[in-house]
């Protein structure tokens, strides 16, 4: 790939996108994918197949800062990944039966502003959320694992048809299965297993050629400075304001895709 195939409007977004996530730690795919569709009008399933392998990459280098900062619980992880990984093939089989990957990009679109829509509720009622469904969890261990493994499958489907869900809901089903743990352990467990599920969905995209590489080398770009500066200035900034913010706008861009 030529230097002249980057595209400085993609690295700019990439920015952008990256500072966000450095804000408020919502996974880029929430963002980067609707924004590929709605401002730059790229195919929903090329969109989403190219943001799952930059998500990859850039969640590689947050799992490994949790991995060493000891804030991963492994047995989350595969506990996830047991669902996950079975439930993304199955999806992908889906998506290739009904070619859902290519030529059903209004329906496409419209699964991602419901999961959206979703992900904006967990951002803006994270906490009555958790506090609520907290009540009926389990100390069963056989239970935990298994709720765990069904919430790996949910977020493999959620994830490979829309790139969206590792993150906020991820992050949320965690916190209500597992009560005891720090915040920070369930974050870097979920950020390590968004890692395998996103590369191999990615792969999977791009194997149906829904993957566009110069696209992704001109996110990288913009992205990686952009979380790292964005990281650097989180504690300066009001972090509740900034999550409903971003929730008011997900709900906006949903609807957008829902009804376009």
């Amino acid at each position: 790939m030529a230097f002249a195939d980057i595209n400085l409007l993609y690295s700019l977004s990439g920015l952008v996108v990256g500072m966000i996530v450095g804000f408020t730690g919502v996974g880029g795919g929430s963002l980067m994918t609707p924004l590929l569709v709605l401002l730059f009008g790229v195919h929903p399933a090329t969109a989403v197949g190219t943001d799952l392998l930059y998500a990859a990459a850039t969640k590689s280098v947050g799992a490994a800062i949790h991995n060493k900062a000891k804030s991963v619980d492994w047995r989350i992880v595969r506990r996830l990944a047991m669902g996950s990984v079975p439930a993304t093939f199955v999806t992908f089989a889906v998506m290739h039966h009904y070619d859902l990957h290519a030529s059903k990009g209004g329906l496409l679109a419209v699964m991602l502003g419901v999961v959206l829509l979703a992900t904006s509720a967990t951002l803006l009622f994270r906490n009555q959320i958790v506090e609520f469904f907290s009540r009926f969890a389990s100390t069963n261990e056989t239970r935990v694992a298994a709720q765990t493994i069904v919430t790996g499958v949910v977020l493999g489907a959620l994830v490979t048809t829309t790139s969206v869900g590792a993150g906020a809901i991820g992050v949320t089903a965690l916190l209500i299965i597992y009560p005891r743990l720090p915040v920070l352990r369930i974050v870097g467990s979920d950020i390590a297993h968004a890692v395998p599920l996103t590369l191999i969905s990615g792969l999977g995209h791009w194997w149906f050629g829904d993957v566009d590489f110069a696209m992704l080398i001109s996110l990288l770009i913009g992205s990686i400075p952009g979380i790292a500066l964005g990281s650097s200035l989180a504690p300066r900034l009001p972090e509740k304001a900034l999550r409903v913010f971003l929730a008011v706008v997900l709900v906006l861009v949903s609807l957008k895709l829902i009804f376009s």
